[in-house]
């Protein structure tokens, strides 16, 4: 009943935007915002398509290239890719760097804790060749 006279819940931003990383992550190819607004239906307009697709270019999130007169879209990464994009983001805006990576560990699972040492042993041994 509430659908009715208020019309459809509105989405967030990070909710579109996650919605929309998930249509071009399934296309498989690049995608045109015409595809991804038909892939996400429910009466979202096209114009709100482009400018979460602007945006997420702005954040270095997704690419595109230009295909007769618009553009194809393009994840930049995976999903882990992503996800440590958004975590580098949060550390960049962060003014003590150490306190944060150091909360971060501290609070990591040690199975977490002992990929992260892997990891960070590998590329320690990769730096030296």
């Amino acid at each position: 009943m509430t659908e009715q006279l208020h019309g459809p819940r509105r989405r967030g931003q990070g909710e579109l935007e996650a919605q929309v990383l998930t249509a071009l992550r399934e296309a498989g190819e690049p995608a045109t915002a015409g595809w991804v607004q038909e892939r996400l239906g429910a009466g979202l307009a096209y114009t709100t398509v482009v400018t979460i697709l602007t945006r997420l270019l702005a954040k270095g999130v997704v690419t595109r290239e230009r295909t007769g007169r618009s553009f194809a879209w393009t994840p930049a990464s995976d999903e882990a890719g992503l996800a440590a994009h958004r975590m580098r983001r949060v550390l960049d805006a962060e003014t003590d760097r150490e306190a944060v990576l150091a909360s971060f560990v501290t609070g990591l699972e040690p199975n977490d804790e002992r990929v992260l040492r892997e990891l960070l042993g590998r590329a320690r041994d990769e730096g030296e060749d």
